[in-house]
This record gives C-alpha cells, structure tokens and sequence, in this order.
C-alpha cells in the first residue's frame, strides 16, 4: 500500500497546485470585463471577485460526482487501477494549465479534466482488456460515453450561441446608447440596469440552488422552481432603486452592473470549476477510504464512488481561500486577462497574434458581406446607424495609473449579462457548457459591433481568436493523449516511475516560471515604448530615447552574432536572431511613438512633416538588415557548412569594431539630444563604407582564386551588405532627428 500512500500526498500537493494554475487561467472569465473597461481600481475588483469565490465554493458540492463516476464506470476498475487514473488525471492537469498560462491563453478547466479522466481511463482500460486478449471495443464499456458525447456537444453548441448571441446583444445596446452613455443613461439607464440586474440574480439562483452544500434539497428544490418569479421581481426591485440612484446621486449605473457580474460569474466559476481542481484528489481519498479497510484492497472494485456524495463545507472553503489568495499574488492570472482585453481592445496598437490564411479569408468574407448590406441599405438609413455607432465620441478617461481603458462600460457590463445568461440557460437544460468557452467568445463577439476590430486590426484580432479557440480543441486532443501516457507509464512501472513523473512535473513548472518572466520582462518593454506623451518636449525625448536604446541594442546583436559565428557557437547565434526579430517587432511599437510626435508638432513645412515618415522607414530598414543578418549567420552554422577563413574573420572584426564605435557615438549622442558631432558621424561613416567595399574586393578576388567555398562566400558578401545598410540608416536617423530637435526637458 505504500505506493498509494505516496499518491495521496501526490494528490493533495497536485490539488493545492491545481487550485491555483487553474485560478490563474479561469480568473480571465470573470475579471476580463471590468479590468478591461476600467470600472474600479484593481484592488476593488479583486475584493468583488474574492467575495464570489468564497460564496461559489460552498455550491460546489452536486458537481464532485463528476470525477468519481462522470467519465468511467467505477465498477469495472479496482482501486490500485482507479488510484493511477486519478494520479495521471492530475499530474498531466498541472502542467497543461500551466503551459496555457505561461503563454497567456484562456483555456477549459473543464475540458482538461474531463479528457484527462478519459484519456488516462481508456488507458487502463485497454490495458486491462488488452492483458485478458480482448479488444479496444470492449474497452469503450468502462468508458460513460453518452457524458463524453454531451459535453462536446456543449462545447460547439456554447462557441457558436455565445459569439451569435453576444454579437446581437451588443450591438441592440450600443445602438440604444451610443458612445454617448453620459447623455443616453438618464432616459434609459434604470431599466436597462434593472433588467441587467434581474439576470443576475435568476443566474445567481439557478447556479447556487443547483449544488449547494448548506440547503436542504426541498429549500434547493425551491429557490430553482421560484427562480423566474424571483427574477422578475428583482427587476422591478433594482429598475427603482436604479432610478433612485439616477436622479440623486452621481453613481454609475453600468459600473454597478459590471461589478456585479464580476461577483455572478466568479461565483460561478467557483461552483461550476472547483471540481476541475480538486474533484480528482476528493475521489481519490475517497477510493483510498473504502480500500483501506478491505480485507484484499488491491482486487476491491470501486462501486462505492457511484454512490452520491456531499462534499464537506470545511474543506470547500479552505480551497476558496487558496483560490482568492492565488487570484492576488499569481501574476499569470494577469497575463491570461491580459490576452483577452488586448483582442477586444477599442483603441489600435501593437498585436500580440501575427495573420494567418484563415484570418485573412474570414475578414475578406465579412468585408464582402459588408459591402453587400451596405449596397442595399438605404442611404438614410445608413447614415443614421453610422452616427449610432460613431466613436469619436468615445473618450477614455485614464485611471489612477494613467491606464486607458480598452473598452467602455457598456461593452463591459453586456459581456457579463450575455456570459451569465447564456451559463444559467446551459444550468437549467443540463448543458455542460464551460465558462471560460462562454466568456471568451462574448467578449470577442461585444467587441465585433463596436467596430474594434477595424480594417488595420481585424485580420490579427481574427487570428487570436482562432489561436484560442483552436488552443480549447488541442486542449482536448492532448490532455487525453498526455494523461493516458502518464497513466500508462504509472500502471507498469508504478512506484519508480510515479517518482520520476513527479520530478519531471516539478522541474517543468519551476521552467515554465522562468519562461514567463521572460515574457513579463518583453511585455514591460513594449508597454514602456508605448507611453503616451503630452507635450512635443516630451513625446521627441522619448523618441530620441528609443531610438538609442534601439541603436545600442542593435550593436550588441552584432557583438553577438559575429561572435557567434566565428565560433560556430549555434545557440548564440539562435539567441541573436530572436533578439534580432524581437527588436524588429518592436519597431512597429516605436513607430507609433514616431507618428504621436508627429501630430504634437504644429508644423505647416511639408519638409519637416515628411522629416518623421523618414526616420520610420530609416529604422525600419536598419532593424530590417540587422534580422536578415542574423538569420543568414544561424542559418549557415546550424547548416553546418563551413567556417569563415581566417581572412575573412580579421575583415569582419576591423568592420565591427568601426562599425560599434560609430553606433556607440549616435546612441549616445541621441540619448543627450547632442547633434554637435553630425560632421564626424559623417566623416565616420564614411570611412566605415570605404572599409566594407574594400572587404568586398577582397572577398571577391579570393573567390576568383577558388580559395572559399560558395556559401561561405555568399554569406560574407551578404554580411557587408547589411553592414553598409546598418551604418548608412543609422547616419540618417541621426541626421533627420537634427531636423526636428527641441530643447528638452530641464533636468533634475
């Protein structure tokens, strides 16, 4: 028995671990709303979204059952065959949720258990079979394949009705409220908040009567007969009390219902996922319970989990408080809410997702749909939709911060009412619909009427979209494959490969830690290139300043690489080239610095107007060389041609080292707003082209002499070429920033 007294502990440490990757991928379905639109510091809405935690957890108890019997049939298993199935379960759980957040993307912790339990079941199953010379049909018998089948129903039926439903429901609001809430919520803000309201609280009494381990089944029963009454009652109840709050005090409706529905679907994130967490470790204590007291534990089958279950309130509530406390400190949570605002964002910016074909024809197919409507639409009509959803009259405010927020109330407090409404209408009929699938694909659908995504943006915004929701599909496929693996390794090897299991696990999650950190560090770069600025002083010191950071950034990739190269040191030179395509991605952040400057300064002279779209091209072909560089020198050595000659590599260091002094005195020159050496930039210059045409004489002679190969021939050339580009673009952004130069700021 020693073997599943060290899976207990495994399940247990798995549970507390579980409870808060998972909090960290889940938090976006309720927090993504009022995060995004800025209704409350952060610190509010994570005390509003604590609260309904800790009440969710306490109506958690009728969904325990899923892991004990949802996904196989007990009966058929004995408990050591049981025991490894719930091992694997949480095992493959971890990390699957852990990799989704370390890279920002909302997922199903629904979906991860119920294709975990299947995938590690059939496993055992098969083998099982298998070892008594049956066949695979027989083992789908321990499988409950019409629970299987219902859920990927719930799963298509939820993605399609959330993205139809939240699209209409949108864009009816916005048509009613326009962008201009302030002038719109007096004539209709208390009863469309009474309204809001009321479906609030007929989702909060359909999920909290559904499984609530304090009432009594007839007091359950009755809350969820009582249901529609109730609502509509409330309704009346909060349409007044709206009203009260309109005519009185300065209190903003949509911020009410948006934090609101904050508290509703964490409440119901923590009732309806709870058991993702700890539904499996429950199970297992509860196998290990009925075993230990059997005379032959190890050939026990386990019917007793198919008895009904009454989880302890305790127990509920001390995993709500690990919840609440992971919601607060664990910095992933932000990364995945970070993922989700950013693809319903109003305002433009950088995109985290690059297009795809699929993007591309799915805008291409609604540009042409709307083309159609708006041949045959009327011209009045049109016009007058048109000043329905006019967005110029939407101003954000920044927060204490200075965050702007990236939608609006309205979009916030729609996203959460359709979320809740569709999630109770799934309750009722018995749907298993996943939140995470529900929230996701309203917040995407709120943002499609708003005209968020715009001819620049849609193609990008599609395209994470498509991630995601292909991410929810790859969820399954390999949460069944992962776990039926580890379940497999578990159930022949059993006590040695359980432990190495276990180190694995944990040596990948400290990994992934490391991984995000990283991602953190780009991220806060990237945010620290998009600062706002308010005067021309400020916005052409930032530009000066970025642009010597990059100057200076592009100096040290070359160091790199050439280093790399002559050392045929290939993960240096693999390194170079992602710093390389990083620094090159930020350009397009840097260029919006460049355009805000431009629309600061107050110039009639199309010169000097034209002087910015220059330093933009400027930069982008010196980042532009400086990728294709990088790429060629890894390309050649993780080809394993041959090494640079002796010659060649002198040629190469005489070129770098003029070449690093003359990017070390523009980036420092930027950096001091210093045009005092604009003679010797271009004395400089130069005498650094001269150097690099000589080196390509030379290179061309050798070669007539059959003294190099082909390639490595090709590849010095093509290095002197972005050299020559490198130095010849960084000479004219130094130049062009001369031309719109102000004093800057005094210091200190």
């Amino acid at each position: 028995m020693e073997i599943f007294y060290f899976i207990l502990i495994i399940l247990a440490i798995a549970a507390v671990t579980d409870l808060m990757v998972g909090v960290a991928n889940d938090a976006v379905n309720f927090l993504n709303s009022a995060v995004g639109a800025k209704v409350a510091p952060r610190t509010v809405i994570l005390i509003v979204a604590t609260a309904g935690i800790l009440v969710g957890v306490t109506f958690s108890s009728g969904l325990m059952e899923i892991a004990r019997k949802g996904i196989f049939n007990p009966g058929m298993l004995t408990f050591p065959e049981v025991m490894f199935i719930f091992a694997a379960t949480m095992l493959t759980d971890v990390l699957l949720l852990d990799f989704f957040n370390t890279f920002g993307l909302p997922t199903s912790t629904t979906v991860s258990l119920v294709f975990e339990l299947l995938g590690a079941a059939f496993a055992i199953s098969l083998i099982k079979v298998l070892e008594t010379g049956g066949g695979v049909a027989e083992a789908l018998a321990f499988i409950n394949t019409a629970s299987v089948l219902k859920i990927i129903f719930g799963i298509i039926l939820s993605v399609v009705a959330a993205f139809l439903v939240g699209s209409l429901a949108q864009y009816l609001s916005r048509m009613l409220f326009t962008f201009d809430l302030n002038s719109r919520v007096k004539r209709y803000g208390a009863l469309w908040g009474g309204f809001a309201l009321a479906i609030l609280t007929y989702f909060l009494l359909v999920k909290g009567a559904k499984g609530a381990s304090f009432l009594e089944p007839d007091q359950a029963d009755w809350l969820k007969s009582s249901a529609l009454w109730l609502a509509a009652l409330s309704m009346l109840f909060w349409a007044l009390i709206m009203q009260l709050l309109t005519w009185f005090t300065k209190v903003n409706i949509f911020k009410i219902v948006t934090l609101a529905g904050t508290f509703a679907l964490a409440m119901a994130f923590a009732a309806n996922d709870l058991v993702n967490f700890i539904g499996a470790p429950l199970a297992g204590l509860a196998a290990f319970e009925f075993a230990d007291g059997s005379p032959n534990p190890l050939t026990m089958t386990m019917e007793a989990l198919s008895d009904p279950v009454r989880a302890n309130t305790y127990l509920l509530l001390l995993a709500g408080i690990i919840m609440a406390i992971t919601l607060w400190v664990n910095k992933k949570a932000r990364t995945v809410t970070a993922t989700s605002v950013n693809l319903g964002r109003q305002s433009e910016g950088s995109e985290r997702f690059e297009s795809n074909a699929a993007a591309r024809s799915i805008v291409r197919l609604f540009l042409s749909v709307i083309r159609f409507f708006s041949l045959i639409t009327p011209p009045a009509m049109k016009k007058w939709v048109e000043g329905r959803f006019d967005t110029s009259k939407f101003k954000p405010v920044p927060d204490e911060n200075g965050e702007v927020p990236a939608f609006d109330m309205l979009r916030a407090s729609v996203s959460l009412i359709v979320a809740a409404l569709l999630v109770s209408i799934g309750t009722t009929l018995k749907l298993p619909l996943s939140t995470t699938y529900v929230t996701f694909m309203v917040a995407m659908a709120t943002a499609l009427p708003d005209r968020a995504w715009g001819r620049d943006s849609a193609v990008y915004r599609v395209s994470g979209v498509l991630t995601v929701v292909g991410g929810w599909f790859f969820t399954a496929i390999i949460a069944a494959s992962a776990a039926g693996i580890v379940a497999t390794i578990i159930y022949f090897t059993e006590l040695p490969g359980l432990i190495g299991l276990t180190v694995l696990a944990v040596f990948l999650l400290i990994r992934s830690v490391r991984i995000h950190k990283t991602r953190e560090a780009e991220a806060a770069e990237e945010a620290r290139t998009l600062v706002t600025a308010d005067t021309v002083e400020e916005a052409v010191t930032t530009l000066y300043n970025d642009l010597s950071t990059l100057i200076t950034a592009t100096g040290e990739i070359l160091h790199g690489t050439n280093d790399g190269l002559v050392t045929e040191n290939r993960m240096e030179l693999r390194e170079m080239r992602e710093k390389a395509k990083q620094l090159h991605k930020r350009s397009k952040n840097m260029a919006t610095v460049i355009l805000q400057t431009s629309k600061l300064e107050e110039k009639d002279d199309a010169v000097e107007d034209r002087t910015y779209a220059e330093i933009m091209s400027s930069m982008t072909l010196l980042l532009r060389s400086l990728r294709d560089m990088t790429t060629h020198c890894y390309s050649h050595v993780s080809n394993n041609h041959q090494p640079m000659t002796e010659e060649q590599i002198n040629d190469i260091h005489d070129i770098e080292r003029e070449l690093l002094e003359q990017l070390d005195i523009v980036a420092s020159s930027l950096s001091a707003a210093d045009f005092s050496r604009v003679e010797q930039v271009n004395i400089e210059t130069q005498d650094v082209r001269d150097r690099i045409r000589k080196a390509d004489k030379r290179q061309l002679k050798r070669s007539k002499k059959d003294k190099q190969t082909t390639r490595t021939s090709l590849l010095f050339l093509e290095m002197l070429t972005e050299y020559e580009e490198i130095i010849y673009h960084t000479r004219t952004i130094y130049e062009l920033c001369l031309s719109c130069q102000v004093d800057p700021p005094a210091q200190g």
